[in-house]
């Protein structure tokens, strides 16, 4: 027996997970993490999500039970305490509210649809998207999008980045200071324009690419000077702040990075780290990381659960058109096949029927068209009432009723062996994405 698939899916986020067990989870990235669930038994579609606050994994199988397994070894370093796993239901608004910013450190951010849709397209490139994920990404940039039309949820929210800098200003006096941002993507952007409203006399910005970094520093109007990383051992003990934001796979600010520093603020916003942990054991050098930056978010959080609760009412409403339209999938994939099946078996005994009736005599067009009419009438009215039996259980969330439907009716009953003694084939039928029969019974129940 074969279903429209569910989804099953698993985080490890900021809210119950340390910097270290997110950065445990998920393994070498979006494609292999993908690659590797597509690769398990029973897997049809995959999606994974990877940022600094969350690891996230999402499969599609026809079996739920094939999608809890699939997932262990999402995590499998990581304390239970620190996942979360998700059904159907559940992941959709996950998703959701992943997107609409209810789930990020900082309420409201905008930098997570980004991610999100980058993390779809990632996703897609590794052959993780089908239909079912699809509807329910781009769902969720949907309500994404909605959320930060139609609510203030973003109104003044800060970034990562931006809270970094304001944890700074708690801990140092930021005048005429001077700030080093080690990284260019879109965390180091958004601190170093946090930075150019500040009271800094000067910000570096250290990059892989140094060009990529020359950018970052032209938009600032703060004096700012593009290095790359291998001078970090040279500005980093003359400033006062850093911020570490790449995508590096490993510690890119280390002891001899440090030596000479006098009153140094490290914040590392990157996941994986950027800053050795060790770090935070030198003199004079203070080092935070995310899970630091709790605090600061904490008054932006306060301040926007009014915008949220109108947030959470969007989610609502789209998740409740979501799940009817998949319910509705289910019903009718299965009524399809059911059809499909009894249609097959109805041409085949009308033919053996016809020809008999030929051998005795022949028959006129009127005759046959009798005998078909028949035929057709018989299996109207035995599978109208499993149709109706089908939606209604749908409507209710009651799948055991589908599954028992489909054992009945089996689609596949008409290749079952003929001659005395034949019997029910005692396996799961395949139907696929079979159409409604033309002028079917479970056709005019949809008109």
């Amino acid at each position: 027996m074969k279903e429209t698939g569910a989804i099953t899916g698993i985080s490890v986020a900021y809210s119950r997970a340390t910097v270290d067990e997110i950065e445990a989870a998920g393994g070498d990235g979006v494609r292999a993490t993908v690659s590797d669930l597509l690769a398990r038994d029973g897997v049809e579609e995959a999606f994974a999500i990877q940022t600094c606050n969350r690891s996230e994994a999402y499969v599609v199988t026809d079996r739920t039970i094939d999608g809890s397994v699939a997932l262990e070894s999402f995590a499998p370093e990581v304390r239970g305490g620190a996942v979360r796993r998700l059904d159907h239901e559940e992941s959709l608004e996950h998703l959701m509210r992943v997107a609409s910013g209810l789930e990020s450190l900082v309420l409201g951010e905008d930098q997570i649809i980004g991610q999100l849709r980058e993390a779809y397209e990632e996703s897609k490139s590794a052959g993780g998207i089908g239909p079912v994920l699809k509807d329910g990404v781009t769902k969720a940039l949907h309500v994404g999008e909605r959320a930060r039309n139609e609510t203030s949820i973003n109104e003044g929210v800060v970034s990562l980045g931006s809270a970094a800098v304001r944890l700074a200003a708690d801990e140092i006096d930021l005048t005429d200071g001077s700030a080093v941002v080690v990284g260019a993507g879109e965390m180091g952007t958004l601190a170093a324009r946090t930075l150019d409203d500040t009271p800094v006399s000067e910000i570096v910005v250290a990059n892989r690419t140094v060009p990529n970094a020359a950018f970052v520093a032209e938009e600032v109007e703060t004096p700012a000077e593009a290095v790359p990383l291998a001078d970090l051992a040279t500005v980093i003990p003359d400033a006062d702040l850093v911020i570490a934001a790449t995508g590096s796979p490993d510690p890119v600010i280390r002891s001899e990075h440090v030596t000479g520093a006098d009153r140094l603020v490290c914040i590392d916003i990157a996941q994986p780290r950027d800053i050795e942990p060790a770090l935070a054991d030198r003199d004079k050098v203070t080092l935070y990381d995310i899970d630091a930056l709790e605090d600061v978010t904490r008054k932006t959080r306060e301040s926007r659960e009014e915008e949220a609760r109108e947030v959470e009412a969007i989610i609502d409403e789209e998740l409740d058109r979501i799940l009817e339209a998949y319910k509705r999938k289910r019903a009718d994939n299965a009524i399809s096949a059911m059809y499909a099946g009894a249609d097959r078996v109805k041409a085949r005994e009308v033919d053996r029927a016809v020809s008999k009736l030929e051998a005795q005599g022949g028959l006129t067009d009127e005759q046959r068209e009798t005998v078909e009419d028949l035929a057709d009438a018989l299996v109207g009215q035995l599978l109208a009432a499993p149709t109706r039996s089908l939606r209604d259980a749908a409507g209710e969330d009651d799948w055991e009723t589908i599954r028992t439907a489909l054992r009945l009716f089996d689609p596949e009953f008409d290749t079952l062996p003929e001659g005395p003694g034949a019997s029910g084939s005692g396996h799961d039928a395949a139907p696929g994405d079979i159409e409604v029969p033309p002028g079917s019974v479970a056709e005019e129940l949809d008109d």
